[in-house]
């Protein structure tokens, strides 16, 4: 392998971790349940919401590489300590509150693959998730990790897909837009999940941190782009496979693992098998990533830094683990309370992020080179309002009707 090959790939490091963390078990859901009902007819979504994810993840890239500090502190400095404050314990509550999912989803892959209870699997990689973070370089482990779960993945949902032959026809119709008659909260749903104001705003973490690891791996802002592209691509396959599955045979879908259910009497066991194996990976890759943010993001919130290295920090994400770990044990799925507490902060809290990571960005004396060109600046504000859109939408599902 050639030396600038080399630099390449590790320097697509941040933005595959992103990749991974924003698509977790319930992105499968998602996904599969649009494409069980409206077949390839919302694929087109799949193209609009990756746009965005790319614009603030090269927003959130621009910043890590414009500052030495973290985006908090900067934050901090700026705006003051009650915005940072409130800002890292948005993040926490909401990483909290959705990391049930993630070992939910790890726990009835491998209790679907092996015909055992969800349990002990789920404290098992819980414990094992934990262990990670006595790693002599957490960063270094957590991107490995991350790069090879999503090749992983990949390999899973592309080897599927070329196993159900899906419509081509269908798919090349399905980047048309169009809105199939009900699907108005499917399209917002995948929307809100794929362009994943956290996941961004985590990136400019994530590209400090390979900074340190390598500084000369990150010279330019397009780290994130491959794994946003990633992001897509795994997205859009789950959505062809339940069209060529699910949609053929009129069946619905209420969790991740409906897919392999629906395979197996048409391809055997091992086709079930290979779904299950790529939604372990997203769960492992979402549990990991998801504690990572929101124990980071607390610990950075409250003046106590972001490095992944520090025993406060991994104090931290934890906590969050162990939380989730619990709820995920003690529900067959996480108490609709605790899913409308975390949607309630989100609605709050992703436009305010997203307004923060565009004045930073456009901040021509701290960014200095890395200030956003005019193409971002457009997109980002059309972001923005998408963002304001959504958010307006969900509280008008959650509070109003």
């Amino acid at each position: 392998m050639t030396n600038s090959l080399k630099k390449w790939l590790v320097s697509l490091g941040p933005g595959i971790v992103t990749a991974a963390i924003v698509f977790g078990p319930s992105k499968i859901t998602i996904t599969s349940k649009m494409g069980a009902m409206y077949s390839y007819s919302l694929l087109w979504v799949v193209i609009i919401a990756i746009f965005f994810m790319i614009i603030f993840t090269s927003i959130g890239s621009r910043i890590g590489l414009a500052t030495d500090e973290s985006v908090l502190n900067t934050i901090r400095r700026q705006y003051g300590k009650w915005i940072s404050g409130l800002m890292g314990i948005g993040v926490f509550l909401v990483t909290t509150s959705f990391q049930a999912g993630n070992s939910i989803g790890i726990g009835i892959s491998l209790s679907e693959a092996t015909g055992t209870s969800a349990t002990p699997w789920i404290i098992l990689f819980n414990v094992i998730s934990i262990g990670l973070l006595f790693f002599r370089d957490f960063y270094k482990t957590l991107e490995r990790l991350m790069i090879a779960i999503v090749a992983l993945m990949l390999f899973a949902f592309l080897t599927t897909m070329f196993l159900v032959k899906p419509d081509v026809g269908g798919i090349i119709t399905g980047f048309v837009p169009s809105f199939p008659l009900g699907s108005t909260g499917l399209v917002i749903a995948f929307s809100a999940s794929c362009f994943s104001i956290v996941g961004a705003f985590y990136q400019t973490y994530l590209v400090q941190a390979r900074k340190k690891v390598n500084p000369a791996s990150v010279k330019d802002n397009g780290n994130g782009f491959v794994g946003m592209i990633v992001l897509g691509v795994m997205s859009a396959v789950v959505m062809i496979c339940a069209a060529a599955v699910l949609n053929k045979q009129g069946i619905q879908v209420n969790k991740a693992s409906d897919m392999a259910l629906a395979l197996e009497p048409l391809f055997g066991h091992n086709a079930s098998l290979l779904f299950l194996v790529g939604l372990f990976g997203a769960s492992f890759s979402s549990l990991v990533g998801n504690a990572t943010i929101g124990g980071a993001l607390l610990s950075d919130g409250f003046g106590y830094g972001s490095q992944l290295d520090s025993k406060v920090v991994k104090g931290f994400i934890a906590m969050v683990m162990v939380i989730g770990s619990i709820i995920a044990i003690g529900y067959e799925k996480p108490p609709l309370e605790l899913i409308i507490f975390a949607q309630s902060i989100t609605i709050f809290l992703v436009p305010f992020i997203g307004v923060a990571m565009y004045m930073l960005s456009n901040n021509r004396n701290l960014m200095g080179e890395h200030v956003n060109t005019p193409f971002v600046r457009y997109a980002g504000a059309a972001g923005l309002l998408v963002l304001t859109l959504l958010a307006l939408y969900n509280f008008n599902e959650l509070f109003l009707k």
